[in-house]
């Protein structure tokens, strides 16, 4: 088992995370070997710092130490039967203590980790009951040692701003490695922020409420929601939780209250490891927005307001709070770029939306305000990523439900008119977020009209409004927006299908997205969703059906909630296969090819009828692979049979020619490894792997990795080809050569590159690289011969390097 690079840190999947680089959330080699670096609890942004001092040894610090699943791959399974409308577990979700017997660590493991941390002199101040979690403290002095890092001051160049952190990645004894998946609260670099838009003085009031903004009444009539109002569904006997780190005035929720005359409960407060500290009330607007939301869409819903100290461990604690809490829907208005966040933080909160998710929890959070540059922030220290485009999280995460935001235009009486994705101007940056996730793959209910065939996660999912809200907060009645306005918005409305769900005896909505993407594919889309067409984000543009600016839209509440809460008659409609054109190739050439759907209600299951001898295609991806041996036409088809039974093909037709001496096509079978598994290649055990065990693929999902144990060690991989005489032959495939080496002259491990007898090239750590690079020889010198092509990777008794190889081909001309 290679367990310091692949097996001792939980990474973030779903559908498997897919990394930018190829760094990646995993534990490194190191030079004691009873030790385990875990990278993804690095301090994020340190290129852009400088330190300034070593922290007071005795300042006191506290820790989330977050455990990694007993069983990960029983846990996605069971997620995928419990989201499937055609399994015996469609929501049969689990109560907190179901799942911690069958998924979470034993009480024996917990005990292990929490005695190794207090051997090391910390205090445990907390075990979550979930077994998932483990909180200690101590003076920075036992900390640093309990984790072999240093904590230093910072001040950040970019952001002007001073911060602490730990300059390496902590450290674990290598006997508790594999139980630990991650260690939050060892830097402050960058904390959540809100996403709640300021009023605009030069703006058009679109309301009639105070100050110009939407009254309850409006916001209800434009969604549908009062039609649902009059058939008895207003949030009773539910409980809608918020996400915040700040507080809020019960006399300004009381005046909101008597103004539109919402009769709602007094919201509860939940404090985390201690409640809030934001002592300057900056966060107030925010959570005072959220609760007067929740009380015009859903208002005899209970609201639970949960408050926590806005670092990783107080972020962190609260989401494990929900799920020990077991709350139906949980609202988040606050978030942080992808590419600024803590990754051992995003490991520690996608553990706990999966718990949540098979608990049948719904968690929605706001896409953020700066359209498709997340990063950018309106005010105080800008991100030195703000240039960039990015996505946040935790609305990235694939267990939670992005929400976007538009621009409402109303008719007489309140009713609908139109709507257009938010974009104040590239002036401002202010609009709705929106994109391509850098952290998670696309998960298998990410289907449908307008989904793009990326392999990362897309969002927004769904939007609302984000604009001219009309609220009382700060003892007046002021307007403000933002996507954090259109998050509780659609959280309450998710709450008004759990109530009409139970009035019917039904189960709780749960982790929504499949459901919102199996309606978004039906044939009755336009009648429970305003898709949003017109207007972009900064980058992409909205369309008809789902798309990165507006996702499925806005709801049409008096239909969608009925068929969210079971209630409905629509049904996802069968698969689409989309056909892949004619095919034509000489006998002897590999193919490798995929075939796609959409719609339907994924996974989809794979067959073909009338493909050439030698080809053969995968039931679970769609890949149709092999190489061809009889010439000939071939009538082929391609079915993808959905969850529930229903079934979409497509028909094309396949030529294959005698090769007649012509010299053309690619001859390696697999050659990107995407069978997932190494046949034709003879490979060394665990060389052919998924991206997600901690390399990136260059493309696709499986890549070659050699070597990377740090210590003496040599992996193999090759292929026989024949190449045809008279025929020019080129070998080709992409390298990447990760490293823990720090020499710049001695080559301690290296990658031999061989056709047949000839040695073509000889790789080192000497050349390790950030990414892949294309290597490209001419073989034709071997024409008329069939010859091996192998690599060859050997390492010392020292650090780790990894020659990472994929998509090869030897190619004719």
């Amino acid at each position: 088992m290679k367990l310091t690079r692949r097996a001792s840190v939980a990474l973030l999947v779903a559908a498997p995370m897919v990394l930018a680089t190829g760094a990646g959330f995993t534990a490194s080699a190191q030079t004691n070997p009873h030790t385990t670096q875990l990278a993804n609890s690095a301090a994020p942004g340190l290129e852009f710092a400088t330190r300034t001092g070593s922290v007071n040894a005795d300042q006191q610090m506290q820790v989330a130490v977050s455990l990694n699943y007993r069983d990960a791959a029983g846990l996605d399974a069971f997620l995928a039967r419990v989201n499937n409308p055609s399994s015996a577990d469609y929501h049969h979700y689990l109560t907190p203590e179901q799942f911690r017997d069958r998924f979470a660590p034993t009480q024996a493991q917990v005990d292990q980790v929490r005695a190794y941390l207090q051997s090391k002199g910390l205090t445990i101040t907390d075990v979550a009951s979930n077994r998932m979690l483990i909180d200690a403290k101590g003076p920075a002095k036992t900390v640093q040692s309990a984790f072999a890092t240093s904590v230093s001051r910072y001040h950040d160049n970019k952001t002007n701003k001073d911060f602490t952190a730990n300059d390496t990645a902590p450290s674990v004894d290598s006997s508790v490695a594999g139980l630990i998946g991650g260690i939050s609260g060892l830097n402050n670099h960058y904390q959540l922020h809100s996403y709640t838009r300021t009023p605009n003085a030069n703006a058009p009031k679109a309301g009639s409420g105070p100050a110009g903004g939407y009254t309850a009444q409006e916001l209800r009539s434009a969604y549908g929601v009062d039609k649902l109002f009059n058939a008895g569904t207003t949030g009773a006997g539910q409980t809608v939780a918020m996400l915040e780190f700040s507080h809020f005035s019960q006399t300004n929720i009381s005046k909101y209250d008597s103004q539109y005359g919402t009769g709602s409960p007094t919201p509860t407060v939940v404090k985390v490891d201690g409640g809030d500290d934001d002592t300057a009330g900056d966060g107030t607007v925010e959570v005072e927005l959220d609760i007067e939301v929740a009380h015009a869409i859903a208002p005899k819903a209970n609201v639970a307001v949960y408050e926590a100290p806005n670092s990783d461990q107080g972020e962190i604690d609260m989401w494990n709070k929900f799920i020990t809490d077991n709350v139906s829907v949980v609202s988040s208005s606050w978030g942080a770029c992808e590419l600024d966040d803590t990754a051992s933080t995003e490991t520690a909160v996608d553990n706990v939306a999966k718990q949540g998710a098979a608990q049948g929890q719904t968690f929605l959070s706001a896409a953020g305000d700066s359209g498709a540059y997340d990063c950018y922030r309106h005010s105080g220290t800008q991100s030195p990523n703000a240039n960039n485009l990015a996505v946040d999280f935790p609305g990235s995460d694939p267990y939670v439900t992005s929400v976007g935001g538009t621009v409402l235009t109303e008719g007489s009486g309140g009713s609908y008119s139109s709507e257009t994705v938010w974009n104040e101007g590239t002036a401002t940056k202010w609009a709705g977020g929106g994109g391509v996730s850098s952290k998670f793959a696309r998960p298998s209910w990410q289907t449908g009209p307008g989904v793009n065939t990326s392999a990362l996660r897309q969002v927004p999912d769904v939007s609302a409004v984000a604009s001219d809200y009309s609220i009382y907060t700060q003892s007046q009645w002021t307007t403000v927006g933002g996507t954090s306005a259109a998050t509780p918005l659609w959280a309450s409305v998710l709450t008004l299908a759990n109530q009409q769900a139970a009035a019917a005896g039904h189960s709780r909505v749960g982790q929504v997205n499949s459901t919102l993407y199996q309606l978004g594919s039906s044939s009755n889309y336009g009648s429970l969703f305003h898709d949003i067409t017109s207007g972009d984000n900064l980058h992409y543009s909205a369309a008809a059906n789902f798309d990165e600016a507006s996702g499925w839209g806005s709801p049409k509440a008096d239909a969608l909630v009925p068929n969210l809460s079971g209630g409905g008659t629509t049904q996802p409609g069968a698969p689409s296969v989309t056909s892949p054109g004619n095919q034509s190739n000489l006998v002897g050439d590999s193919v490798n090819i995929t075939v796609r759907a959409t719609g339907g209600t994924s996974p989809y299951t794979w067959t073909a009828s009338g493909l050439p001898a030698g080809l053969s295609i995968a039931s679970g991806t769609g890949v149709i692979s092999g190489k061809t041996t009889t010439a000939g036409t071939y009538n082929v088809t391609v079915t993808a049979t959905d969850a529930a039974g229903k079934a979409g093909s497509a028909s094309f037709t396949w030529t294959v020619s005698t090769t007649g001496g012509s010299c053309s096509g690619q001859k390696l079978g697999n050659p990107g490894f995407e069978t997932g598994s190494a046949s034709p290649w003879s490979a060394s055990s665990g060389v052919v792997s998924n991206a997600s065990a901690g390399e990136a693929a260059h493309s696709g999902s499986y890549l070659a990795w050699l070597d990377g144990y740090g210590q003496t060690h040599s992996d193999t991989l090759s292929q026989s080809v024949t190449i045809p005489a008279g025929c020019h032959a080129t070998l080709s495939f992409w390298l990447h050569i990760d490293t823990a080496e720090t020499t710049t002259s001695t080559a301690y491990d290296k990658l031999t590159v061989k056709a047949g007898s000839t040695t073509l090239a000889t790789y080192s750590n000497l050349n390790k690289a950030s990414g892949y690079a294309q290597k490209t020889f001419d073989v034709s010198s071997l024409a008329g011969q069939t010859v091996t092509i192998s690599f060859t990777g050997a390492e010392d008794s020292g650090l780790q390097t990894s020659f990472v190889i994929d998509d090869t081909a030897v190619t004719l001309s």
